[in-house]
């Protein structure tokens, strides 16, 4: 039981509940008046934490993940990790504090928007205390729910439309369709600013290399997924990945990079979004799985640091919920055992913590913990207290089951695929047209669109009306020669690229095409350094090559619309373009 005197804690951690709902309650201009209702729900999170066991606690501080689409589905993979058939009985076993949702082979958890509505149901009746249901909906690379739910290009389209008000409804839009879906908390924005162009696993996730338009982005999205409080249609934010990740070589999925940074460095180029994502009252800030020698010598990842976790902390004056990265990534599990990581990260600051490698063992281990005196029972609760003031500032704690009927009327709205169309309309970036040949002078007849991108290719040929010869990432000499015979009876050709960089291939590809006489437009449909690395006299950028991506880009090349974007990051290389570079007709 948690000590009657540590429930004081409750006093500063959820007072800033209590006003914020009372502010948000309060007519324009009004004095805001004591909010009954907040003040009577911390109440009852008071008396919930006294009568919670040190195993409930603990199990507070935990977001796990479960194989299969609806709460009830017998899985194998559930009995192999978690010795319970379903996702229901996993939670009821463990009694985790959250449930993280994927699309993939391993977890595949995403059907449709009433299927994952149906199963964050059942998870929630499975579970005694509400749970942060969470998902990484960054749009664009990293996208865990697609269409029918509302598209957005991700966070560096974004930096090229140069628009908080667009990342704001951007934010909003994705919010909304989440919470009727039953997801209330959100991996995103990714605050990290790509100062690395051969950075592996950032990227267009990030807004910018500058650290203030990323700052400015980051806070407008915060923003828009949490709107006021306990809004019935807002999530919590999540800022990543903390201290920043825009300056690895290395992927933390496979490896532990490392930052050459000195603190001033970091205060500079890394800290701004993150300050600016704090100032915006976000709910809750990743860790990243990296080693930064200048604010940790130890060589310890930042998610298991305490000077990192301190910057944060005292530095920054954050007080809000610490997550970790998947703690089943490389990056923070090569210098100790999994059973020990969970306690390493609680030591260092960290309140929750993403998806361990064998949950019970885990528990058991910050458990085993606190009683060997390694942790504190007054550690443990002070992040279970900042998990549910989280949990009850976005009306988690007190939420009816989502509905069917709000799931169907909200999910892919066409109010929000409007929105979608004219926010990816402004970030389109015309980067090179010594040619001339946009905008069109009519609509080519027969086009052909190849190159990387099975969907994108197809996406964009279907839109333009034209012939789709997709080549991958690494063309063949067969495939040139197609592409180019191909070429011989097109109008125009349009050729998606994707890290063309480092794929001579797609070089060779683009090079050939060029040689037909057929006029070419490049794309560079992810990073947009593929700009600098070819003589291609017509280069376009979009960031993303999602269906929403492609129509806007087959508005630009056809001229019903005007591009607009602007580089949100200097392109190195032998053709160079600085930072804010956009061309325009």
């Amino acid at each position: 039981m948690i000590p009657s005197g540590e429930v004081e804690v409750l006093r500063p951690l959820f007072a800033a509940v209590v006003v914020a709902a009372s502010a948000a309650s309060a007519p324009a201009g009004a004095a805001p008046a004591a909010d009954p209702g907040a003040a009577d729900q911390v109440r009852a999170v008071t008396t919930l934490v006294r009568g919670m066991t040190l195993e409930q606690k603990v199990g507070q501080l935990f977001v796990t993940y479960v194989h299969g689409q609806s709460a009830d589905e017998a899985h194998p993979g559930n009995l192999r990790d978690f010795g319970v058939a379903t996702p229901a009985e996993v939670v009821a076993r463990h009694q985790p504090g959250g449930v993280v949702y994927f699309n993939n082979s391993s977890y595949d958890n995403i059907d449709t928007p009433r299927q994952i509505a149906a199963l964050s149901n059942g998870l929630q009746a499975a579970s005694r205390i509400p749970l942060a249901v969470s998902t990484d909906q960054e749009m664009g690379l990293v996208t865990r729910i697609g269409p029918p739910a509302t598209q957005f290009p991700g966070n560096m389209a974004l930096g090229a439309g140069r628009s908080a008000r667009d990342a704001e409804r951007a934010a909003r839009t994705t919010a909304r369709e989440l919470r009727a879906m039953g997801v209330n908390q959100n991996f995103a924005p990714d605050a990290d600013v790509n100062s690395n162009p051969a950075n592996p696993v950032i990227g267009v996730r990030s807004y910018s290399s500058d650290p203030a338009l990323a700052a400015e982005l980051t806070a407008a999205q915060v923003r828009g997924y949490q709107q006021h409080p306990l809004s019935p249609h807002a999530v919590s934010a999540t800022a990543k990945h903390f201290p920043g990740h825009g300056d690895t070589a290395e992927d933390s999925h496979t490896s532990l990079p490392v930052v050459d940074r000195t603190v001033e460095q970091w205060r500079a180029l890394d800290a701004p979004p993150f300050e600016a994502a704090i100032a915006a009252g976000v709910d809750s800030i990743m860790t990243a799985h990296i080693r930064v020698p200048g604010i940790d010598p130890s060589g310890e990842p930042a998610t298991l640091s305490k000077p990192a976790i301190d910057l944060l902390r005292e530095d920054l004056g954050y007080d809000g919920v610490v997550i970790t990265d998947s703690l089943a990534m490389a990056g923070v599990r090569q210098l100790h055992p999994d059973a020990e990581i969970p306690v390493l990260a609680l030591k260092a600051g960290v309140d929750q913590l993403l998806m361990p490698m064998n949950l019970g063992e885990a528990i058991g281990s910050v458990v085993a913990a606190v009683r060997a005196g390694e942790l504190t029972e007054q550690r443990i609760d002070r992040s279970v207290l900042r998990v549910l003031r989280m949990k009850l500032l976005r009306g988690v704690l007190t939420s009816p089951p989502t509905s069917p009927a709000r799931v169907d009327s909200t999910v892919g709205a066409a109010a929000h695929l409007a929105t979608a169309r004219e926010i990816t309309d402004r970030t389109v970036t015309a980067v090179r047209n010594d040619a001339g040949v946009l905008p069109l002078a009519t609509r080519p007849t027969a086009p052909l669109v190849t190159g990387w991108g099975e969907t994108a290719t197809r996406t964009l040929a279907s839109t333009l009306g034209g012939t789709a010869l997709p080549t991958g990432t690494a063309p063949t000499e067969a495939q040139v020669a197609t592409a180019v015979r191909a070429a011989g009876a097109a109008d125009l050709v349009v050729v998606l690229t994707n890290a063309l960089s480092r794929q001579p291939a797609q070089r060779a590809l683009l090079t050939a095409l060029l040689a037909t006489g057929t006029p070419v437009v490049a794309v560079a449909v992810q990073n947009p350094y593929d700009v600098a690395h070819t003589d291609a006299p017509t280069w376009l950028a979009t960031y993303a090559s999602g269906t929403v991506a492609m129509a806007s880009l087959a508005r630009v090349i056809t001229g019903e619309v005007r591009p607009s974007g602007k580089l949100p990051v200097a392109v190195p290389g032998p053709r160079p373009y600085p930072f804010g570079h956009g061309l325009g007709w």
